[in-house]
């Protein structure tokens, strides 16, 4: 028995989509047929990733439209475009994220904790309202958060954004709840994947990294799209609440040689 995406014809919108996960994401969505909509703070990043998505697929329709994740206006006029292009948005996908601040919680200040929890934690709410009613309470669909290992461990540095990243596998639970039967919500959490976001934290020591995993190398952006790709079609249809771990086997790793 084959499994069949269901998702030629269908329109996805996904935030953080000029680079990393969110390019990738949107391009393997893009190869099963799907519109894509494209999100990210600038426009001219966007344009790039569209003509590479256009060139690779020309029978999908590309929409490149800026905003910044947590300004409710920008949200909203990219989501009306969406509906307004393509006549609605059936998947949606949360994968903008940010991570200003790195050292101890007790010296994380408010700015930069009110932009991570703008981006990372309260964009997953305001994008999620805004597809519901703009098409996906009429139509149904399927929301896909890039929520985090860290969101389910604790480690140094990464604390606060951590928090928010559990914010956002809780915010999978509810919104699974709330939005059912018509809309599926459901969760990636990757481990440590090759990103600019995550740069810091893997270019230097990338081999020494990968020994400490169980399959042996960092995570690719590819990696993490195969997933959502499974989570936004029909391969999924009796699945939703739940985020899947996609980490190389981080969180099964033994914390003692």
């Amino acid at each position: 028995m084959g499994l069949e995406t269901g998702l030629t014809g269908k329109t996805a919108l996904i935030t953080g989509a000029s680079r990393g996960i969110g390019k990738a994401t949107a391009a393997a969505l893009a190869e099963q047929g799907c519109n894509v909509v494209l999100s990210s703070r600038k426009q001219e990043a966007l344009d790039e990733v569209a003509a590479e998505i256009r060139a690779a697929h020309p029978g999908v329709g590309v929409l490149p439209k800026a905003a910044h994740v947590g300004d409710e206006e920008a949200a909203r006029a990219c989501v009306e475009a969406a509906v307004g292009e393509f006549g609605a948005v059936d998947i949606l996908v949360n994968n903008a994220a940010t991570s200003p601040h790195f050292g101890p919680m007790v010296e994380l200040d408010a700015a930069r904790a009110a932009k991570t929890v703008q981006v990372n934690q309260f964009a997953v709410v305001l994008w999620t309202q805004l597809a519901w009613r703009a098409s996906m309470a009429e139509r149904g669909g399927s929301i896909v958060n890039i929520a985090s290992v860290g969101g389910m461990i604790t480690e140094h540095g990464i604390g606060y954004y951590n928090a928010t990243k559990a914010a956002v596998i809780h915010l999978t639970r509810q919104f699974a709840m709330e939005l059912a039967p018509g809309v599926r919500v459901n969760g990636v959490a990757p481990g440590l994947v090759k990103t600019h976001l995550a740069e810091a934290l893997w270019k230097e020591n990338e081999a020494e990294i990968a020994k400490y995993l169980p399959l042996a190398r960092l995570g690719e952006p590819e990696d993490i799209a195969r997933s959502v790709v499974f989570l936004a079609g029909d391969a999924s249809s009796w699945l939703t609440g739940q985020t899947i771990v996609v980490d190389g086997g981080t969180t099964v790793r033994p914390t003692i040689a």
